[in-house]
């Protein structure tokens, strides 16, 4: 079987995973009496299983001239091109629903984003959500293997600021192995490796939610919106779902996994938690994760002072663990709300600055995991780089410490990671000025791209406190959000590596 997957292009191998995945949703229709809606996912099962045979004959042993270049283009055309597959089924499964949004829809879930135009209380039924959720997970999945078989090869998706020091060993064995290797049988190597484990964390999760109390099919979907980043779910937020606190303890335990690579990419010994304590991306989080609930906490406890009610303790340890929880969520770009971020509001009638979450939400999670934003391993650098700055106006011949990785992160990893955050605020400002040509505000533009290029779809609905919608938008503004939506899962990096002409040259 793995010699087959090595002679069709890695797109055919996709879309024959999507084909398999349809019968899911089907199955789940059928246990449900809702044989219209599983007619679509079934027929669908058959008809793209025929089309992924008809297209791996008509492309079995296609040589690649540039498998750089083919890798690059090849998860571009699948985060461009698969939705379209995807959004079959599910069109026709909802009828009345206009191709475009099912496109949409499609897209926010493959690149984990979840944004969603069905957003109205039970537009939806359980299949369907259930192919949202099985799509972004999915995504997710794609992501990892891509972070490691495609886009570090290349020095792209955050490991670029790592890329000094290893530029240094180019002889190595290890530097030889990864030019020669053949990248699909890299990618299959690499799926084998990930995709045990994540399923495995995934049912993990699965079981401990519905061991808390949540219903077996919410509890499904919250692990693969977990595990995705991509916030999805039936009612669209926590308070809907109405769980409880130790379902979000558990939620916030497993959210950990998308802050830094060591947690599904490493060895599982007696080293795995010390090196994930030292682990740079760890430390920031806990920064963020510790910082911002507790300046968050102390000043809604001031503004109690002014209905007295300071002395509510329990409220007020309602409102600083809706802060912690809420402050990873969207630091790792999945965007859940605990259902007590009202809490805080609720004792100090103080609102909550929701472009806290929106700069979180930039900031993003670790490298090479399925959180997007800016990655927490760039921010590292260049706050390492402006310490190194300060040190130095005061002490201006002093010689920086922590080895030839700090040195290099703090230089050439620093200018590097300042560059990709200058793409990342142009591409911002570029899609904000796409959406006010086409008439939105600034207040709804400034969110509506964050949120796409974050991949952090519930972000719109939270910063301006509900007042946005996806479903409200025209046709423009959403072909321009799945642009942006597919560029902030890409990373500007890789798709300006597509023009490198070294890719090109024959």
């Amino acid at each position: 079987m793995t010699g087959l997957l090595l002679r069709v292009p890695l797109f055919v191998t996709l879309l024959g995973v999507v084909s398999i995945g349809m019968i899911l949703p089907a199955a789940h229709a059928v246990a449900l009496n809702m044989h219209r809606v599983s007619q679509p996912f079934f027929y669908g099962a058959i008809l793209f299983g025929v089309l992924t045979a008809l297209l791996g004959l008509a492309t079995l042993d296609a040589k690649s001239t540039r498998p750089a270049r083919d890798q690059l283009l090849t998860l571009f055309g699948t985060f461009l091109l698969l939705p379209l597959v995807l959004a079959v089924p599910f069109r026709e499964a909802l009828p009345d629903a206009s191709f475009l949004n099912v496109y949409f829809e499609m897209v926010s879930s493959l690149t984990t984003t979840g944004a969603s135009v069905f957003d109205a209380p039970g537009r939806l039924v359980g299949p369907l959500h259930l192919w949202r959720g099985m799509t972004a997970w999915f995504g997710g999945f794609l992501v990892l293997v891509a972070a490691a078989s495609i886009l570090a090869p290349m020095d792209l998706g955050g490991f670029e600021v790592l890329r000094p020091l290893r530029n240094t060993a180019a002889s190595s064995p290890s530097e030889h192995f990864r030019r020669q290797v053949d990248p699909k049988e890299r990618v299959l190597r690499i799926s084998g490796e990930i995709f045990p484990v994540y399923l495995f964390v995934t049912v993990l999760l699965w079981v401990l939610l519905m061991t808390n109390g949540a219903q077996p099919f919410v509890a499904l979907m919250l692990a693969l919106a977990t595990l995705s980043t991509s916030g999805i779910l039936p009612g669209g937020t926590l308070s809907t779902a109405e769980v409880g606190i130790s379902v979000e303890v558990c939620l916030f335990v497993f959210m950990l996994i998308a802050v830094s690579r060591q947690t599904l990419q490493n060895d599982f010994n007696r080293a795995f938690l010390p090196r994930l304590i030292d682990d740079r991306e760890m430390r920031l989080m806990t920064f963020f994760v510790v910082l911002l609930p507790l300046a968050l906490f102390f000043r809604h406890w001031i503004g109690a002072f002014e209905v007295s009610d300071e002395a509510n303790i329990y409220v007020g340890l309602k409102a600083l663990w809706g802060g912690f929880f809420t402050v990873l969520s969207f630091l790792t770009t999945t965007g859940f709300v605990s259902t007590d971020w009202s809490a805080a509001r609720d004792w100090s009638g103080l609102p909550t600055p929701g472009l806290i979450l929106a700069g979180l939400s930039i900031v993003g999670g670790g490298v090479a995991t399925t959180a997007g934003g800016v990655k927490l391993l760039r921010v590292y650098a260049l706050y390492k780089h402006g310490v190194r700055e300060m040190g130095r106006l005061v002490h201006p011949n002093s010689i920086g410490s922590a080895g030839k990785l700090g040195r290099e992160v703090r230089r050439e990893g620093a200018f590097v990671a300042w560059i990709f955050f200058m793409l990342f605020a142009i591409t911002v400002a570029a899609v904000m000025s796409l959406l006010a040509f086409l008439g939105l505000t600034f207040n709804e533009t400034l969110v509506f791209a964050i949120s796409s290029l974050s991949t952090t779809g519930p972000l719109a609905q939270v910063v301006l406190d509900g007042s946005l919608s996806y479903s409200a938008l025209e046709t423009g503004p959403k072909l321009v959000l799945c642009a942006a939506m597919i560029l902030g899962r890409l990373e500007t990096l890789a798709i300006i590596a597509l023009f490198n002409p070294d890719f090109w040259r024959v």
